[in-house]
């Protein structure tokens, strides 16, 4: 008989094995590392006592993993459900259980609605159908695209009056944290974090490598910012671009192509095999114009789905 229970950091690898088990399912390889799920239990912003859910069989045997995690004070909140192959007939009654606790972390927060978001693979037929069942419909596509390295690459020119700063001063750290808030606060999903929350979320992460956030100054204004980190290198051996933002104020000048190539070239001389990111597709700016442009190619389509509850 399956029981319920919460989940512990110590089954960050039962999770990981059900997550790849479902990922294989409908992708043929794996999609997330052992190192994603222990980054998402260790986030700030995610109580493993109130959010998460572990549905076990009599064996011992992970059979489901469904959470909802609220997007700091806002009314925003990310849920998911995944559920081992074979087992789909646990799912509808955990997607009423994350979007139950969705609503307890909105009136918590003060809000008398919230809304909900979760992630699904456009080849994931079935979480896509459960999805609408529950009242969800398609909202934004967000496309992984890459770019492949065969060798070193030169680094672009530097802007005049560009100076680049790393991240591995504090300064530096938070002015692209100042960087990412202002420049994506109209973008989808975007919900306000303070620096100390936003630093120990990517600390919780063992792909953050600080060497590889960038700050561009433009005349000595903090303008633009690129983050790297080491999150796809497990599993695809490549860099991956996590940010790239511009201040409005400094659009059209470059800044974003620039610190993409400077990105593709500090991988390149790293030994990575390409770099990836994702996008947006509704984006309010052209990025997604700009990455392709810049040589890069759409590998996967990941859509979300949303309601407001």
């Amino acid at each position: 008989m399956d029981s319920i229970r919460r989940p512990r950091p110590e089954d960050a690898p039962a999770i990981h094995e059900l997550l790849a088990a479902a990922d294989t399912a409908v992708l043929g390889h794996a999609d997330w590392t052992l190192d994603d799920v222990k980054a998402d239990l260790a986030d700030p912003g995610f109580d493993l006592d109130r959010d998460g859910v572990l549905r076990v069989d009599s064996d011992g045997r992970l059979i489901a993993w469904a959470w909802a995690c609220a997007k700091g004070r806002s009314d925003l909140v990310e849920v998911d459900v995944t559920v081992r192959p074979g087992r789909e007939d646990v799912a509808g009654p955990l997607w009423g259980t994350v979007l139950d606790r969705a609503r307890e972390l909105g009136r918590e927060r003060g809000h008398e609605a919230v809304t909900v978001d979760v992630g699904i693979h456009r080849a994931d037929e079935g979480k896509r159908a459960l999805a609408e069942r529950h009242g969800l419909a398609p909202a934004t596509s967000f496309h992984r695209l890459r770019i492949d390295h065969d060798g070193p690459l030169a680094p672009p020119a530097t802007p005049r009056g560009v100076t680049l700063h790393s991240g591995e001063s504090e300064q530096a750290r938070r002015e692209a944290h100042m960087l990412h808030q202002a420049a994506f606060s109209q973008h989808f999903g975007f919900a306000k974090v303070d620096y100390d929350t936003w630093y120990a979320r990517r600390e919780a992460h063992r792909a953050t490598d600080w060497s590889q956030l960038t700050v561009a100054r433009l005349d000595g204004r903090p303008a633009a910012t690129v983050i790297g980190n080491d999150q796809f290198l497990p599993d695809e051996g490549c860099g991956y671009v996590a940010l790239l933002a511009v201040l409005p104020d400094f659009r059209g000048r470059g800044l974003g192509r620039f610190l993409l190539r400077h990105a593709f070239a500090a991988d390149a001389a790293r030994g990575r095999r390409g770099t990836i990111l994702h996008v947006d597709s509704n984006n309010t700016t052209p990025a997604l114009d700009l990455y392709l442009s810049a040589g890069m190619r759409t590998v996967m389509v990941i859509d979300v789905w949303r309601a407001r509850l």
